[in-house]
């Protein structure tokens, strides 16, 4: 469910017209809505009532400061995956204790800022990181809460380029040599281990994969602790996805998910971590563009819309499908006209859809791309010196710039010109 819909004839997000926005800050835009951010953490969090948990958003999603603060607002914590995405969560008046560090390249300086100022654990990936942890964190007089990143290899019959759980993938370490690890972790002067984490991958529609490796992260929590650990808690990633077109089969809810991490690993009395990023803010971002042409093609009509490939990289990237609908209602029963949806961008791959069917629109016409809020403004660009666009965020009937487009100045200002030129 999202709070984009029609009224009047008008899409709106939440009580506020897309025309609306539009017509003060310009196309192409990203708008977010308050409420949707709202309802889909909550559905996490009450999903997991009853147990002890924390849900740490995955801000690698969408990580503007107004989302930040808004989640963090509802009792959120961070998953964070760079020194600047913990910068943000600082800034964002999350504390340290509410935010996790994970990823497979931590520096040493990363490190040192994140002890210094605060972590609720390192999400440790690979020996050679787990030891230069200890070693930064002994320099401080301090130990590292970790976790360790197991690898179950598990298939999460995802896409390939956003699945993290098989052996051949760069994250964690293989669940085989997980016992030897963590004595090592143990013997460390700088380490403290707190627990185990897995992650599989993006944008699962099935609970069977996350089943099978939370069942491996049960029987490694008792091989564990006859080892002597104390492994107290149990960080389970993220990955649960969403619904993309309107005619699939629907995800899994987040209570059929929070269900089962209660059938498979309720009874080992750990404080359970999950990191959804892409079901909290995917469906409450929409993507507006404007119609600059419609050309008629060899055998095909292109729609060349003001957004491109910079804006929204997930169809070039990724093949992703993105539902593009008209901002004004068409008539019931109209004329459906297959498009090719393309941007201005000076690459074949700059294309949205091929042969979408879609109401006839025209040049000035505006299109949302609904589901774009996650991994759409995080993974932009200013690829042909296009401006980064705005985001704006609704919430009721207000709506506010939280992120503006700079001027062409401003980006041709950042250049620094060599004093022999």
């Amino acid at each position: 469910m999202d709070h984009f819909l029609y009224r009047g004839g008008v899409l709106c997000a939440e009580d506020v017209p897309l025309t609306e926005i539009a017509a003060e800050v310009g196309t192409p835009f990203y708008c977010y809505s308050t409420a949707t951010l709202e309802r889909h953490y909550r559905l996490f969090d009450e999903a997991l009532a009853g147990m002890d948990h924390l849900v740490c958003y995955a801000m690698k999603a969408a990580s503007n400061q107004a989302i930040l603060r808004t989640l963090a607002a509802l009792g959120a914590g961070m998953d964070v995956v760079s020194g600047g995405e913990y910068a943000r969560a600082i800034a964002a008046g999350v504390p340290g204790d509410r935010i996790v560090f994970s990823g497979v390249g931590k520096t040493r300086e990363e490190m040192r800022v994140a002890l210094i100022g605060g972590i609720r654990q390192f999400n440790v990936e690979s020996e050679p990181e787990l030891r230069a942890l200890s070693e930064v964190a002994a320099s401080l007089g301090l130990r590292a809460p970790i976790t360790i990143r197991i690898n179950p290899d598990v298939d999460a019959r995802t896409h390939a380029k956003i699945a993290t759980g098989k052996s051949e993938n760069k994250f964690g370490i293989p669940i085989a040599r997980a016992r030897a690890v963590y004595a090592e972790a143990a013997s460390l002067p700088g380490i403290e281990v707190v627990g185990i984490d897995v992650h599989i991958g993006s944008q699962l529609t099935d609970l069977e994969p996350f089943r099978l490796a939370y069942r491996k992260v049960a029987d490694l929590t008792g091989v564990l602790r006859a080892d002597g650990h104390d492994i107290r808690r149990l960080d389970l990633g993220g990955g649960l996805g969403i619904p993309y077109t309107r005619s699939n089969e629907a995800p899994p809810l987040p209570m059929d998910y929070g269900a089962m991490i209660r059938e498979e690993l309720g009874h080992l009395g750990c404080e359970i971590e999950i990191e959804p990023g892409r079901l909290i803010v995917g469906n409450a971002g929409v993507l507006v563009s404007a119609v600059i042409y419609v050309k008629e093609g060899e055998g095909r009509d292109f729609l060349i819309l003001d957004a491109a490939m910079n804006d929204l990289i997930r169809p070039a990237m990724y093949d992703a499908h993105h539902d593009i609908v008209p901002v004004i209602e068409p008539a019931p029963g109209g004329e459906q006209r297959p498009y090719d949806v393309v941007g201005p961008v000076c690459e074949s791959g700059d294309t949205f859809a091929r042969g979408r069917q879609m109401p006839a629109v025209a040049a000035g016409d505006l299109v949302a791309f609904r589901s774009a809020g996650a991994y759409g403004a995080v993974m932009s660009s200013e690829y042909n010196t296009r401006p980064l666009i705005p985001e704006v965020l609704v919430n009721g009937r207000d709506f506010a710039v939280i992120r503006a487009r700079p001027s062409f100045d401003e980006m041709i200002n950042r250049d620094t010109i060599p004093e022999w030129l």
